[in-house]
């Protein structure tokens, strides 16, 4: 009877294992998500990019929230409860035969990770804590341990999405809803309990952080980071369309990012902690947009019969992909030269949000233009080049940012 009752302790492996099965259920179905969209439900790309952004701020604009409630209620309730309300999201884009059904699951994935996302990366901190005061492993090293874990399942759920692709979305969701499931039994017996803390939950308004100018300046500049990174899900399907592809194309795409971020990011991250955020935020965003120009210079041509047809698209992720994980740990380590430490979650609030309403207005005014690029011709240069400008603009921004607060620190 032992066996049924939950852990009376943390065991850190157990954080890993469940970042490594969440991202296989996370990337073995949101990717392919814009494909069923456009395919099965017949919706228009500006439709597609709303429902995408919409999923990505329920899921950006909670994280503050579900913080909160985790420090309230204790971790263990708030991932379970997490994981649950992924799995009825998941079952409403597996068995919504409409368009409103189908919203609500989109939203309610990303309202699902916004509660178990910070909730174990609280617990990991506290057991990395614990093991580092035992002198055993520390806590830098049980989050790269982490986040190496969660790179491994991002590439192996589009793997598995790829390999059901062939039966239909729906049957994509429903494995995506049985992977849930399982972490749910497995967390529920492997989470100890904690009993609730005896405060009132408090969320500091985040909303207070726009005192900061240069701040409010720091996060709209940034947040076109979320909206070009999201293009994974919303443009990337339309350029493998124009090149002839298919959905089992997506698979070895994001293969290729995960692989380049389990060897990549560590060096990078180092790398740019000596070359300075000045220097490698803009750097980043100007990465970020050379991988839009890299499509937008095949968009017109007729793509090869070979696998050359996916060059374009392969360049994308990888430029995409580099840009990124030069600029994400830079950014996020600046976030404390802005805020006093009992305010450091309303500002990594107000960045998530900032960016999640820069990928739902963006998606929304740009997914309509995207259809203009899914057959080769002239016109499908000009969306690529309108996500392009963005990242750029924010490239020079963050340059006289970035300078800006140096000049002062240095006075």
């Amino acid at each position: 009877m032992h066996l049924l009752r939950p852990a009376t302790h943390l065991w850190p492996p157990v954080l890993l294992g469940s970042q490594f099965v969440f991202n296989i259920g996370f990337y073995a179905v949101v990717p392919f998500l814009a494909i069923f969209l456009r395919d099965d439900m017949l919706l228009s790309g500006g439709m597609i990019g709303l429902i995408l952004g919409l999923r990505t701020f329920s899921q950006q604009g909670m994280f503050i929230v579900g913080g909160a409630l985790s420090d309230r209620f204790g971790a263990r309730s708030i991932i379970l409860c997490g994981c649950v309300i992924r799995v009825v999201g998941y079952l409403l884009l597996a068995l919504g035969d409409s368009i409103t059904p189908i919203i609500l699951g989109a939203c309610l994935t990303g309202i699902g990770g916004a509660l178990f996302s910070p909730s174990i990366e609280a617990l990991l901190a506290k057991a990395g804590t614990d093991s580092e005061a035992s002198g055993k492993r520390n806590r830098a090293e049980w989050f790269a341990l982490f986040a190496v874990c969660g790179e491994l399942g991002a590439v192996l759920g589009p793997v598995l999405g790829s390999m059901l692709a062939g039966l239909g979305f729906r049957q994509v969701a429903l494995a995506g809803a049985a992977v849930f499931i399982v972490a749910l039994g497995v967390l529920h017996f492997c989470l100890p309990r904690n009993p609730p803390r005896q405060t009132t939950l408090h969320i500091t308004p985040w909303w207070t952080t726009f005192r900061q100018p240069r701040f409010v300046a720091f996060i709209i500049a940034y947040s076109s980071w979320l909206l070009s990174y999201n293009q994974l899900y919303l443009a990337l399907p339309v350029e493998i369309a124009r090149a002839g592809g298919s959905e089992k194309d997506l698979g070895p795409l994001f293969m290729l990012a995960s692989g380049l971020i389990i060897l990549f990011q560590l060096p990078l991250a180092r790398f740019a902690r000596r070359v300075g955020a000045v220097r490698i935020l803009p750097c980043g965003f100007l990465l970020l947009s050379a991988s839009f120009l890299s499509v937008a210079l095949f968009a017109a041509s007729t793509p090869p019969d070979s696998w050359l047809r996916l060059l374009p698209a392969a360049c994308f992720v990888t430029l995409l992909t580099m840009g990124q994980m030069l600029l994400v740990p830079s950014a996020k380590d600046l976030i404390p030269q802005f805020a006093a430490p009992s305010m450091l979650g309303a500002h990594y609030g107000a960045l998530a949000t900032a960016g999640g309403i820069a990928v739902l207005a963006g998606n929304f005014l740009l997914g309509s233009q995207l259809d203009r690029a899914l057959t080769p011709s002239t016109d499908a240069i000009y969306p690529w080049l309108q996500l392009a400008v963005f990242p750029f603009l924010s490239a020079i921004a963050l340059f006289f940012i970035c300078r800006t607060g140096r000049g002062k620190e240095s006075r």
